[in-house]
């Protein structure tokens, strides 16, 4: 509680009186003896997180998540610890993330006895969408009112003033024009689009409405706690408005107040932004984020595919080592209701190899997102596609789009830290160009919703893509949950030998090593191995090493030792 008050009075630079701070004090206290789950204490290798909608499935009148609950029982229980259930909450716009009240779950879905049934087999991970509210929330609603409860909730900025240092996420305008009921016009603070509002964390009032949205989520059974768009919460002009210290300060509050709430509690912050940046959301180990979205690694991996070459992935994963650090580890995905974000490549990649790679997959049907630069320019930030399209070529074989998209993921499952995978990629989904054309936006391509008797079909059909792609994504994940060399927190070290192969060693406290093997082209490659006996996890066989070992195309080991 000490540390919870000196964020407080930092944040608001020893200006908080004592009674606001007892305010917040006070509702803390109470979530506290309201809070009886227990937390798993960190992570190990059995923890694989599922991303999905909760309305992804629907089947008859039946309320989605009952759906979802059904077919994660039926097909994802043995493979998954954790749902991340994207935004759940009455929404307006951006497929949930334009929440319109927090404290309810869209009656589509269900209610909170719904995530109470799924909570009782899995853990739940849930977004913290803690930048920006829905205008059609009843927050907006009263300060465009003028109702005084809401004086100063929001961002408002005279359009003359200079922003054009702020970082900008999207080629949409950073102020949005809106009539109050007295008929004034503002201009009010909008990083993502005129639906969703910015959030005025400078004003305590609404930190302390936000703290109470965190311990609502805590009292429902979230375990992970995704904190969406984290890196703009806090706006001072002059500033790019992205990374501020106030804003570290707000992370580092959120966690005292999980820490001291719910104990076990992991706080993963999304900034799809370069790699230091994202990383420093990790603070010192023990006082800020516990984990961050591993952004580089989708771009990452695609590079790898489509060059056939391990250079970039390898140099760049061997610098991880000195990324986390204390009780801390990486979040790991391939792909998610986002866009693949190139942003995170900026700094690892030349800009020409970046913009190479997104011509490739536009080729290849893949659209792009665009934001605007400070000098009037613009640039591609993200790539919308699924991770199996945009692994694979238009004239691929199905043979062709399994191998490269179960490599794809064995290096996922494979890397340090707590894999994730979307459930469009379990299901082996294709873009969907049908989506984007009757949603009008791009992110449509990879967010498709399923009649769970069509999509339970499709994956009892033998020999269909999407059976073989659940069976290796499952086989893998059951592979992968058995080794303890796969411990998030496992040492992991890179072998340069050969440039198709990219090559990882894990080893754990114990001893217990895992070569893993990928070769990233269409042609097989050597690679000379020590003078062990292996056991190669995915099928079973023992290879003698001590000689060069001649990998197929696209070929995966994970060699035991």
């Amino acid at each position: 509680m000490r540390k919870i008050k000196q964020l407080l009075a930092s944040i608001y630079d020893e200006k908080l009186n004592a009674e606001a701070i007892e305010a917040f004090i006070s509702v803390i206290e109470k979530s506290k003896k309201s809070i009886a789950t227990r937390r798993k204490e960190g992570w190990d290798e059995t923890d694989v997180v599922l991303i999905t909608y909760a309305d992804q499935f629907h089947h008859q009148d039946e309320k989605t998540l009952k759906t979802l609950d059904g077919f994660y029982q039926n097909w994802l229980k043995d493979t998954f610890s954790h749902i991340h259930l994207l935004p759940f909450y009455p929404w307006s716009s951006d497929d949930g993330f334009s929440v319109i009240d927090y404290h309810q779950v869209d009656p589509v879905a269900g209610d909170w006895s719904d995530i109470a049934r799924l909570k009782q087999s899995t853990k739940l991970m849930f977004d913290f969408v803690c930048n920006h509210i829905s205008a059609k929330s009843e927050w907006f609603k009263g300060y465009l009112a003028c109702d005084p409860q809401y004086n100063n909730f929001f961002i408002s900025e005279d359009p003359a003033t200079d922003l054009s240092g702020v970082t900008r996420p999207r080629a949409l305008p950073l102020l949005s024009p809106f009539t109050l009921a007295d008929g004034r016009q503002e201009h009010i603070w909008t990083t993502f689009s005129d639906d969703q509002i910015d959030l005025n964390f400078a004003n305590p009032v609404v930190l302390l409405a936000m703290v109470n949205v965190l311990l609502h989520y805590l009292q429902e059974g979230a375990d992970y706690v995704r904190l969406d768009a984290v890196g703009y919460m806090w706006k001072t002009v002059g500033t790019s408005c992205i990374h501020l210290e106030k804003t570290h300060q707000l992370v580092k509050l959120f966690r005292a107040i999980a820490d001291e709430v719910a104990p076990g509690t992991v706080l993963i912050t999304e900034t799809n932004v370069p790699h230091k940046d994202n990383i420093s959301y990790l603070g010192n180990g023990y006082d800020e984020a516990q984990m961050v979205y591993q952004f580089p690694l989708p771009p990452l991996v695609l590079h790898a595919v489509h060059t056939g070459k391990a250079t970039a992935l390898s140099q760049w994963a061997a610098s991880l080592n000195e990324g986390a650090k204390g009780n801390t580890t990486w979040f790991n995905f391939l792909s998610s209701h986002d866009g693949i974000g190139l942003n995170p490549l900026r700094g690892i990649l030349p800009e020409d190899e970046i913009l190479s790679l997104v011509e490739q997959l536009q080729r290849e049907g893949a659209l792009v997102n665009w934001k605007n630069n400070p000098d009037g320019t613009r640039s591609p930030y993200e790539m919308n596609v699924t991770y199996m399209d945009a692994l694979n070529q238009r004239d691929s074989s199905d043979d062709e789009r399994l191998a490269r998209f179960t490599l794809a993921h064995a290096i996922l499952l494979a890397f340090p830290g707590v894999p994730a995978i979307y459930i469009q990629s379990i299901l082996g989904s294709r873009n969907d160009y049908a989506g984007v054309e009757r949603l009008g936006y791009n992110r449509a391509i990879n967010r498709q919703k399923y009649s769970l008797t069509e999509i339970e079909a499709q994956l009892n059909t033998e020999g269909s893509l999407r059976q073989r792609v659940y069976q290796q994504l499952t086989h893998l994940v059951a592979v992968r949950k058995t080794q303890a060399a796969f411990h998030p927190d496992s040492q992991f070290t890179l072998s340069f030998e050969n440039d198709a192969v990219f090559a990882m060693e894990r080893c754990n406290a114990s001893g217990e090593r895992i070569l893993a093997l990928f070769n990233l082209s269409n042609a097989i490659q050597a690679y000379p191995l020590s003078n062990y006996e292996f056991n190669e996890l995915i099928t079973g066989q023992v290879i003698k090493g001590g000689q060069l070992y001649h990998m197929q195309p696209y070929q995966v080991l994970w060699l035991h030792y």
